[in-house]
């Protein structure tokens, strides 16, 4: 019995070891919110992962290869896609977007909407980490326009 209590203990405390280091705002709440710098983050980490792109080319393309410079510009890149769908779903789809009713027509299509729009963000993120087509990062920058006008009209920032 004991030994089992040890393990449900060591569980609970890596269980929220883990949450802390994955998700760096709280989810108490906690009430402090920044959604233009959030939006401003998403921004800069779109901007470094297209140079992240641009880079592996570059790389890419030279007789005497630098794999090492080639692996770190890739994992740059995949460090900043993840960071901005951390952003995505973990501040905006969990914390600021409040669920609204179908009744509610005017505001269940804003809802609607914007979920959309952050998941298409979501999606243009995980293609950023599977190419180097900078295509993607022009798609990003077009859903963040389109969200930062539907998300401010709605929150009058």
């Amino acid at each position: 019995m004991q030994y089992r209590k040890q393990i449900v203990m060591i569980a609970a405390l890596t269980s929220v070891a883990l949450t802390n280091t994955l998700f760096g705002h709280c989810e108490i709440p906690c009430g402090i919110y920044d959604d233009r710098a959030r939006v401003e983050m998403i921004r800069e980490h779109s901007r470094t992962i297209e140079k992240s792109m641009n880079k592996i080319r570059e790389l890419q393309e030279q007789e005497d290869k630098s794999y090492n410079q080639l692996v770190r510009w890739i994992t740059n890149k995949e460090e900043h896609a993840n960071k901005i769908q951390k952003i995505v779903y973990q501040y905006f789809m969990n914390q600021r977007i409040k669920v609204v009713s179908q009744e509610d027509n005017e505001d269940y299509e804003t809802y609607v909407q914007q979920i959309t729009l952050l998941h298409r963000m979501l999606v243009q993120a995980m293609k950023c980490k599977q190419t180097t087509d900078t295509a993607h990062i022009e798609n990003l920058r077009t859903l963040v326009d389109r969200f930062e006008n539907s998300y401010f009209d709605e929150h009058k920032h």
